[in-house]
């Protein structure tokens, strides 16, 4: 069983391939940081992390010549499981309004826009922990429940059109969704690797989530 952690240069994956490593021991798995789309091609299982803005990541990946195609390929056309992590889960959307409007994958339909938080006390970015307010059932929320601590650093949020789609949100002047998902493909806004006993729980059912 191979997950390939995607390496198209949009942060450093240390502490994110310790998490994954650690994780796998337990199901017998292998974790592998690629840039080969023939590598990404075979995993049985992707993972496409992001930090940074999304036009940025959008065009980080795209510079990988075969890259993206592979993941779609994967995903789409295979049906493999799939995790994005931070830009990596707001890529899914349709678009991206930061900076700029971008395209995404269009895989789970609505946009990526800026955090308006209601109190203006409240600094952009959203930077920390923050509870989970689990709204919808998945089986890599197994064990992990309302209340449950996350660690964020984003200024933008994923706003699915179908509501369904949205499995999570975290209280920051208003709803950040933190969670989406849909089929095959989910989405973490948080970073799972820093977010200590739930997000090795999540990353622990991730790699035994069979859709």
């Amino acid at each position: 069983m191979i997950t390939a952690l995607v390496d198209y240069e949009s942060g450093n994956l240390h502490s994110a391939e310790k998490a994954f490593q650690r994780m796998a021991a337990d199901h017998g798995g292998e974790i592998i940081v690629t840039s080969d789309p023939a590598t990404v091609a075979r995993a049985d299982r992707i993972v496409l992390p992001g930090d940074g803005a999304f036009p940025a990541c959008r065009t980080g990946l795209a510079g990988y010549d075969g890259l993206f195609e592979a993941i779609e390929q994967a995903v789409i056309t295979k049906g493999r499981p799939f995790l994005g992590i931070c830009v990596g889960m707001q890529m899914l959307a349709s678009w991206g309004r930061e900076y700029e409007d971008t395209a995404g994958f269009d895989w789970i339909a609505g946009e990526v826009v800026r955090i308006t938080p209601d109190d203006p006390a409240l600094k952009v970015p959203h930077m920390g922990w923050n509870d989970l307010v689990i709204t919808g059932t998945h089986p890599v929320l197994e064990g992990v429940q309302t209340g449950d601590h996350a660690y964020f650093v984003h200024s933008f949020q994923f706003h699915t059109e179908e509501t369904s789609e949205t499995l999570a949100h975290v209280a920051y002047g208003g709803d950040v969704t933190a969670i989406v998902a849909r089929d095959n493909v989910l989405g973490f806004q948080f970073h799972p690797e820093k977010s200590q006993a739930p997000g090795l729980r999540m990353i622990s059912n991730f790699l035994s989530w069979t859709p």
